[in-house]
């Protein structure tokens, strides 16, 4: 994998607004909480644009800006300013050949899975699913999940055994061991690039999903939709974040929990629930990309290559 190198005190970094608007009021807390750890601050021009509403700006704005942070030699790293919607839009326009040439760490989650995607796929770049400027940052990062995001962005070793807090226990749902890269993210995400040319290849992966405000009936739908594209048949093994607000609304029935017994346990494929990534108020920081072994029956992921050089 193309690896960006580990973050230092005084780098560059950019901030960019790949998907949604961010809040105009949060903007220069997040700024401030970027460079309270000791970074400077390049703010594009897509953190203080809206357009349609829902969006950052212009597909062509918010790739060109993209590829502009890569190609920027006095950028060190890219720190997406929040997810929401619109990332999916600009995979066509975005220059995996300068991304390849220019590898930085890129750092978001939520709708940032669909460049976590196209970047190890088509840019052979590792990358980093973790907490965002505004979303995150400025609104107050806890402290178990600013440990793992520091030593992920800083320290360009491996993170190791990621634990859970002592409150939040890690299930095993299918028994065994696997190893291999870790790719996915937002399941709507992997969802909606099913039957394109950014599908998830997750052949000898080990495939993490995670999701918020999805009723059960929704996540059976989209996990349907996984298992009929076979990306459940190829995967090594299954990691499963939080799942925040996804419990059912308006009827009795199958928990989030029941969906992935019905539909993902008959591939028995070693998988774990409860891992504190996502949504939820715990989000520890994850590689994509690097070499990674999860061993359900014991409960344990554990990151054995470093994201960063």
């Amino acid at each position: 994998m193309n690896k960006g190198r580990a973050w230092q005190a005084g780098d560059t970094i950019g901030i960019v607004a790949p998907s949604s608007p961010g809040d105009l009021e949060l903007l220069p807390k997040a700024i401030a909480k970027v460079e309270e750890l000791g970074f400077k601050v390049k703010v594009g021009e897509t953190c203080r644009q809206t357009y349609g509403g829902y969006l950052a700006g212009t597909p062509q704005l918010r790739a060109a800006e993209l590829n502009a942070m890569f190609a920027d030699d006095q950028v060190d790293g890219i720190l997406c300013l929040r997810g929401g919607y619109g990332a999916p839009q600009i995979l066509p326009l975005l220059d995996y050949d300068c991304i390849a040439q220019n590898p930085k760490l890129f750092v978001g989650y939520s709708d940032i899975t669909a460049l976590h995607t196209v970047f190890g796929q088509d840019a052979n770049l590792a990358t980093l699913h973790g907490p965002m400027a505004s979303s995150c940052l400025a609104r107050g990062l806890d402290d178990w999940s600013m440990s793992y995001l520091l030593r992920a962005l800083t320290e360009p070793e491996p993170l190791g055994e990621m634990i859970n807090p002592p409150e939040e226990e890690v299930i095993c749902m299918v028994d065994g061991q696997a190893s291999g890269p870790i790719v996915g993210g937002n399941l709507a995400l992997v969802a909606a690039l099913m039957g394109t040319p950014y599908e998830l290849d997750t052949r000898g992966k080990l495939l993490f999903l995670e999701d918020i405000d999805e009723e059960p009936y929704r996540i059976d739908r989209m996990l349907t939709q996984l298992a009929l594209g076979g990306l459940f048949d190829d995967c090594a093994g299954v990691i499963l974040g939080t799942w925040t607000n996804c419990e059912p609304k308006k009827r009795e029935g199958f928990s989030v929990w029941d969906v992935f017994q019905n539909i993902v346990v008959p591939y028995q494929k070693p998988m774990i629930w409860n891992i504190q990534i996502g949504h939820g108020a715990i989000n520890m920081a994850l590689p994509f990309g690097v070499h990674a072994t999860l061993d359900a029956t014991s409960g344990v992921l554990t990151i054995e290559e470093s994201v960063t050089v």
